[in-house]
C-alpha cells in the first residue's frame, strides 16, 4: 500500500513540488517581508525556523485526505476487500507515504533555513530529538486529518475541512512569543500543542525562545492525539468500505 502511494509521486509530481515550495515561500516571507520578532531576544530567524519547522508539520494534509476519499468514491476499496488485508493496511499505508514526504519536506526546509543564516547549537541527539518531535506531531496531524477526510466524505469537502488547520496553527507561538500576545490569547497560545513542540524544538536546537520543561508535553500531546483518532479512523474506515 505504501508503494501504491509512492507511485502516484511519478505521475503527480507538481502536488508533492508544491507541497515542498509552500513552506518555503512562508519561511521567506516571514523571515524577511513580514518581519518580527518583538520580545524575542537574539536573531528572529534563529526563533522563526523552530516554529516554522512545527508549523510545516501541520499543512500539507490535504494531499493525503483527498486520497484517502477519492479512494473510497472510486470503488478502489472494494478491490481491496477482496484481498487479504486489514482495512487498516490503506491508511497506514497511506500515512507511511505521507510520513517519506514530511521527512522530504524537513529536509528540504532544514537545507534552505541553512542558506539563510540559520544554525543549530545544540548537539547532534539533540538535532536528532528535535526532528523525531515533529514529526511525531506530523503523525498525530495525519491521523486527524485521516478521520475528518472521512467524516467529510467527499474530495470537494476537504478543503473546507483543512480550513480547520488554520487556526491551530497561527493560534501558536510558531511566529511570536505569547508572552507579547493580549493577556486572553497567551494562555491559549501556550495550550496549543504546536506551541509545545515548537517551544521543544527550539530548547533542543539551542534557539531563542526555547525552554525546558515542554518535551514531555510535546510526547504526550500527539501520543494522546494519536490514542483517539488512530482508532476512530480505522473503525469509520472499516464501516465506510463494506
Amino acid at each position: 500500500m505504501t508503494r501504491r502511494e509512492l507511485a502516484h509521486w511519478a505521475r503527480q509530481p507538481v502536488q508533492m513540488i508544491v507541497g515542498l515550495v509552500f513552506p518555503v515561500m512562508m519561511l521567506v516571507m516571514f523571515g524577511y517581508l513580514i518581519g518580527g520578532g518583538r520580545g524575542i531576544e537574539g536573531n528572529y530567524i534563529d526563533f522563526l525556523v523552530p516554529g516554522m519547522l512545527a508549523l510545516t508539520m501541520a499543512f500539507g494534509l490535504e494531499a493525503t485526505m483527498i486520497a484517502v476519499t477519492q479512494d473510497l468514491n472510486k470503488g478502489v476499496i472494494d478491490r481491496f476487500r477482496s484481498m487479504p488485508m486489514t482495512n487498516g493496511a490503506v491508511l497506514v499505508g497511506r500515512s507511511a507515504a505521507d510520513m517519506l514526504q514530511s521527512a522530504l519536506g524537513l529536509a528540504v526546509m532544514i537545507g534552505v533555513a541553512y542558506a539563510l543564516g540559520w544554525r543549530v547549537h545544540g548537539t547532534f541527539g539533540s538535532f536528532l530529538g528535535a526532528v523525531g518531535l515533529l514529526l511525531l506531531f506530523r503523525f498525530a496531524m495525519l491521523w486527524i486529518g485521516i478521520h475528518l477526510a472521512m467524516v467529510a466524505g467527499k474530495p470537494e469537502m476537504v478543503q473546507a475541512v483543512q480550513i480547520l488547520v488554520w487556526p491551530v496553527s497561527f493560534l501558536s507561538n510558531a511566529f511570536a512569543d505569547p508572552d507579547e500576545m493580549p493577556d486572553w490569547l497567551g494562555p491559549v497560545v501556550e495550550w496549543n500543542p504546536m506551541s509545545h513542540t515548537a517551544t521543544a524544538v527550539r530548547d533542543l536546537l539551542g534557539s531563542p525562545g526555547g525552554e525546558p520543561g515542554h518535551i514531555w508535553p510535546a510526547i504526550v500531546w500527539p501520543l494522546a492525539l494519536l490514542a483517539v483518532f488512530f482508532p476512530l479512523a480505522v473503525r469509520r474506515f472499516g464501516r465506510l468500505s463494506r
